[in-house]
């Protein structure tokens, strides 16, 4: 007869048993070329909107010149303004693709940081050769010399 922990920890582990195959090595680089193209077809109707879009001087806001299927973008919608608008974001278009690591394949953004706000938080600051040769360096003023003996000009 089992003991307690022993019967629920069967129990537990029968609930974890999987059922379906794993993914065989070929498989896994399959869909990960097909996750590449797509990617790679995403990131060039990316560029085009933007070099292609339609800046509106009157309203102060660019529109986009065509449909991009990919992007979920259609012909007329603002894709900048300086005024109220939700702007299109590429990592949020991977993920609607359900790319695996879409942040891996977009660039982190200017206001949240990337290696250079990391150097610039994270790694000291060294001071260059220049300014290390002048900062221990203290200039010894030498007395003038007295004229008259150092009587001064008076005579007394």
């Amino acid at each position: 007869m089992e003991c307690g922990w022993k019967r629920d920890w069967r129990r537990l582990c029968d609930a974890f048993v999987v059922s379906y195959p794993l993914p065989v090595g070929g498989d896994c680089l399959v869909s990960n070329m097909v996750e590449d193209a797509l990617v790679s077809e995403v990131k060039s109707q990316w560029k085009r909107l933007w070099k292609e879009r339609i800046d509106d001087p009157v309203r102060a806001e660019g529109v986009a010149s065509m449909d991009f299927d990919k992007l979920f973008v259609e012909r007329g919608t603002v894709v900048l303004a300086t005024r109220c608008f939700k702007p299109v974001m590429l990592r949020e278009i991977l993920e609607q693709h359900r790319v695996a690591d879409a942040e891996r394949q977009v660039p982190v953004s200017k206001h949240v940081g990337g290696w250079r706000k990391f150097a610039r938080t994270s790694l000291p600051r060294y001071a260059s050769a220049r300014q290390r040769r002048g900062f221990g360096f203290v200039e010894v003023k030498k007395p003038q010399q007295l004229r008259k003996g150092g009587r001064g000009w008076l005579h007394v």
